[in-house]
């Protein structure tokens, strides 16, 4: 008899087990190097395949944002004249018009291409095992390379309109960081609670358009703020936007302090904390969501 024996089976009912135990797909695992190497490659080679086969390639990233921003700023500065003669706090100054463009077209593609994102990869959740959150965090990855591209041209309109360089430009990253906190924090919860509900895409299509106009894009601050009054409670309300405040503290920082901060906005600092947590709030939800929908993916879907 061989003096090696076989570890015989545990017997039933006991808290043996055998071997590590098997982990099912998830929203995250323990190996960062993993999540970002899967992260970045993903939304590089979508990067490629969105621009393969076109002869003006990334041309086309920047002429979106460029020919809307032609088109309002003729339509509403020649022919309904609004923001014109208001200094530089209105929407129709060139660059904050350009500038509050680009940053919303950068959200509407975040949450817009999230949407469906985490469908549009069965295949792959079906197959592969890998941290789920990849997916969304691709999307938000590759919007951002489409942001740096679009913000390079917003700098080079404002410098040929007289902006010159100011010590607030340091704060274009945390600017630039609070938008897409909130937006990747509303990409996990659109993609998680688009395999449950599929009308979700169209319903969001509606909603976007509706934040376009209702942020200061095209209506100047100082309209707003005329029409609802500094202090009241629907001022405050439109004031706690996320993108509100994203736009005009752009505007302040990035390209004349004419423009209203987003404190001012605000109707002080501290009313600031309303904003920042909607930011925070939405994105603990979105990864609440996405983390509790991300083993159950491949069998919904």
């Amino acid at each position: 008899m061989s003096a090696t024996l076989e570890k015989p089976l545990p017997a039933p009912g006991t808290d043996e087990v055998l071997g590590e135990p098997i982990l099912g797909p998830r929203a995250l695992t323990g190996d960062w190097k993993r999540f970002w190497y899967l992260t970045f490659n993903i939304a590089k080679t979508d990067w490629k395949l969105r621009f393969y086969g076109s002869a003006l390639g990334v041309i086309w990233q920047l002429m979106r944002p460029l020919m809307l921003f032609g088109v309002l700023y003729v339509v509403f500065t020649k022919i309904a004249k609004i923001g014109v003669g208001q200094g530089p706090s209105a929407a129709f100054d060139g660059s904050q018009l350009l500038s509050a463009i680009v940053l919303f077209t950068f959200f509407g593609e975040v949450t817009g291409g999230a949407v469906r994102c985490v469908v549009d990869h069965e295949a792959t959740v079906r197959k592969i095992q890998f941290p789920r959150l990849v997916i969304p965090m691709s999307v938000v990855l590759f919007c951002m390379f489409n942001l740096g591209l679009n913000l390079i041209v917003v700098m080079i309109f404002a410098t040929a309109e007289g902006v010159r360089p100011m010590m607030t430009w340091v704060e274009l990253p945390l600017v630039v960081g609070f938008l897409s906190v909130f937006a990747a924090g509303l990409a996990m919860l659109l993609s998680a609670a688009f395999v449950y509900f599929r009308d979700l895409q169209p319903l969001w299509e509606v909603v976007s358009q509706i934040l376009f106009y209702a942020s200061p894009v095209i209506i100047p601050i100082k309209k707003v703020m005329d029409s609802l009054h500094p202090g009241s409670v629907l001022m405050h309300i439109y004031a706690a936007s996320p993108l509100t405040v994203t736009f005009q503290q752009f505007r302040h920082a990035v390209l004349t302090h004419a423009a209203y901060s987003a404190s001012y906005v605000n109707g002080g600092a501290a009313w600031l904390a309303v904003p920042i947590g909607i930011v925070v709030v939405t994105f603990v939800l979105g990864f609440y969501v996405f983390n509790r929908v991300a083993p159950h993916v491949a069998e919904i879907l």
